[in-house]
């Protein structure tokens, strides 16, 4: 028997607000926190705009000596999970930490530790590097850490799947407690990759849009003249529990999970495959799982990257999926507001289709100004709508050709 799984805290650190009330009160507002980035100077580089986190002070959630060794995504991944306990009202001193378990993943890591140390030892030779250049760089930090900070003996893992990292995340958290082998996970995505580096690898893809005189309109999914993602960064954490320890400790429960898919295009390193044929197989996986008929689907949050091809593929595949139905939906991309938060942008996603729910408000997808004529579906366009959502998906497909999607649902008993 699968146990039925509730989500039961939120933390969110974003482009345009940290915590998760300034996260969606933004979103509902339009606010854009897409600006030119201060970071470095990003004079020389054709895209010169970032959704940043601003005012982030690590002291106020983590140890300052502690933070120290730590690369920003990882103190990102620590404030988001600690956020997220304290909306849970989990009291982990009473709760058994080896049935509590931790799945942070990160599609890039710490490249600002990398970039920095790569400069050292290229400046001041081998015998500079700090020790704490691999432990702070490597991948699973954020998960490792997050685990060690709150003593969470449980299942730990790190998913790293480029931009479906943070819904693979929460998905294998889910599976998790689903089949009994948690009753409390962490789950979620977190980056910070606006450095040097990554900025000028994604420039030379050209992927990125260069609006750079206009950066709160650059980022703009399902318009005719969008021209390429925007970076951002921060974290996106959840907790999900068991119905049933939910509920004996009382907790206030915000949606359910009830699906998940994941599949592969195994089509191209960084296109999407046409058509969109498997991520409307991935979709109806999500759909299999929850026994939800496409038709009780109220509302997606989309992938919606801005990007010509990710925006065509996704309509594609809702229509190839959802039929009729299709029409009905109401569908909308945050990433018009936040960026892509590459490897956290499902965990911010998650969140915010959670709080959809919750508040029957749907975020806007802005600076839609003139729809593509061949994207004809309801984006939501420029202002927040009253909608009830009893039933969501949220959608993420990264480079590589992974695609992950979850299903939630308004909680009834």
């Amino acid at each position: 028997m699968k146990k039925r799984v509730v989500i039961t805290g939120l933390g969110a650190i974003t482009p345009v607000g940290i915590g998760t009330e300034n996260f969606w009160q933004a979103l509902i507002a339009g606010k854009s926190g897409i600006d030119r980035i201060s970071r470095f100077d990003p004079s020389e580089y054709t895209t010169q705009i970032a959704g940043e986190v601003k005012n982030f002070e690590p002291a106020q959630y983590i140890d300052k000596k502690e933070a120290k060794r730590m690369d920003r995504c990882t103190q990102f991944a620590i404030a988001a999970a600690k956020m997220a306990f304290e909306d849970s009202g989990i009291v982990l001193e009473q709760e058994d930490r080896s049935r509590i378990g931790t799945v942070v993943g990160t599609g890039i890591g710490g490249i600002d530790t990398l970039h920095d140390q790569y400069k050292t030892l290229f400046d001041k030779g081998p015998g500079r590097i700090s020790p704490f250049f691999v432990p702070m760089m490597i991948a699973n930090m954020p998960a490792g850490q997050t685990s060690i900070t709150f003593g969470l003996q449980g299942p730990c893992s790190c998913v790293v799947t480029a931009c479906a990292t943070g819904t693979n995340a929460i998905g294998d958290a889910f599976k998790i407690i689903q089949r009994g082998d948690a009753e409390v996970m962490v789950a979620g995505g977190t980056e910070a990759a606006i450095s040097p580096a990554a900025v000028a690898g994604f420039c030379a893809m050209k992927a990125m849009s260069t609006r750079n005189d206009e950066p709160q309109k650059a980022s703009r999914p399902f318009d005719k003249d969008r021209s390429g993602f925007i970076m951002g960064e921060g974290a996106g954490v959840i907790i999900m529990e068991s119905l049933e320890h939910a509920l004996a400790r009382g907790a206030k429960i915000y949606a359910e999970i009830v699906g998940y898919g994941f599949n592969a295009d195994a089509y191209h390193i960084t296109a999407p495959a046409p058509e969109g044929a498997q991520a409307a197989k991935c979709m109806a996986m999500a759909l299999n799982d929850g026994g939800i008929e496409p038709a009780e689907v109220d509302y997606i949050n989309a992938h919606g990257t801005s990007t010509p091809l990710n925006d065509k593929n996704e309509t594609l595949a809702i229509k190839s999926l959802f039929g009729e139905h299709a029409k009905k939906l109401k569908i909308s991309s945050i990433k018009s507001m936040t960026g892509h938060l590459l490897g956290a942008a499902g965990g911010i996603e998650t969140i915010a289709t959670v709080l959809t729910i919750t508040n029957g408000i749907i975020p806007p997808t802005i600076n839609l100004e003139s729809q593509d004529p061949e994207l004809d579906l309801d984006y939501v366009p420029n202002k927040a709508q009253e909608h009830v959502v009893n039933v969501a998906l949220s959608n993420s497909f990264g480079f590589g050709g992974h695609n992950a999607t979850i299903l939630v649902k308004k909680y009834q008993a």
